[in-house]
């Protein structure tokens, strides 16, 4: 096998079959065998039905994982992550479009980089504007400012020179991950004691750790039409916040740090500022 994709949905109606259509004719395009493991999360809004059409469809490279509820953004993805048997393996959110050029390029890229534990590429929305999808580990106060003035961010980001240019960074958003097998078997699974978010900042700090770097390629781009269901509309506070706090106060307490990051990256063997 030579690529394995692991799709993560919840109450995905409006996104899911665009997302495995695109996918499949983009894989379709790569040399090599391919599968899809689709994780359906609980889903009420006929997400489910979707997902057992495709799989009729597409019987040798669709496959559904059901659970009855929402287990989180770890649980589930694990569950197919322990099933995975390329040699890449791609994580992508249900919400994000995927292209050959992109896929074929990062796969080069992780082969000429042995110790690039994560390739991925930038992210915009649906109208091509810029999506902050990369950035430094979240200290308390980044964190803040980041959930309050993410769309200002992202607007002074489109502004910044050297955006074209690929880079190391500290962590990527799991709606585009990719990887290759070697690099999950040192790292090790998602920490399922996180149920939403930020797995994603844990996940490429055990990257960091395990003696791999993980490497931004704004060369190329891929869609991705974020639900993000955490902040609903405005500021209102739901079960989603409230885990991602959890979370993330979880993240701080394991990796021992919160206001600065200068020990974490000397923990973590990341010169700053490289």
């Amino acid at each position: 096998m030579k690529l394995s994709t692991v799709i993560l949905s919840f109450n995905s109606q409006r996104y899911l079959e665009h997302c495995i259509r695109q996918l499949v004719t983009a894989l379709d395009q790569c040399e090599g065998p391919h599968e899809i493991f689709v994780c359906d999360n609980g889903s009420s809004d006929g997400s489910a039905d979707i997902l057992r059409k495709l799989e009729a469809e597409f019987p040798e490279v669709v496959k559904g994982i059901y659970f009855e509820t929402n287990t989180g953004t770890t649980v589930s993805r694990n569950a197919a992550l322990s099933r995975a048997g390329g040699k890449y393996i791609l994580i992508i959110d249900s919400d994000t479009y995927v292209n050959v050029e992109a896929i074929q390029f990062l796969m080069k890229r992780l082969d000429q980089e042995p110790y690039c534990g994560m390739a991925v590429p930038a992210l915009t929305y649906p109208d091509g504007r810029f999506q902050i999808s990369v950035d430094s580990f979240p200290t308390l106060i980044h964190k803040a400012k980041r959930f309050f003035m993410l769309k200002r961010m992202e607007n002074q980001m489109d502004q910044r020179p050297g955006l074209g240019e690929s880079r190391v960074v500290d962590y990527a958003i799991s709606a585009f991950w990719m990887f290759r097998r070697d690099v999950l078997e040192k790292v090790g699974l998602l920490d399922e004691r996180i149920f939403y978010s930020p797995e994603d900042v844990d996940f490429s700090i055990r990257i960091w750790k395990a003696g791999y770097y993980i490497k931004y390629f704004p060369e190329v781009s891929v869609i991705h039409d974020a639900q993000e269901i955490s902040r609903a509309r405005g500021i209102k506070i739901n079960l989603f916040t409230l885990s991602h706090l959890k979370g993330l106060l979880y993240l701080f307490l394991k990796h021992r740090y919160i206001f600065g990051l200068q020990g974490l990256y000397h923990r973590i063997g990341r010169a700053v500022g490289s």
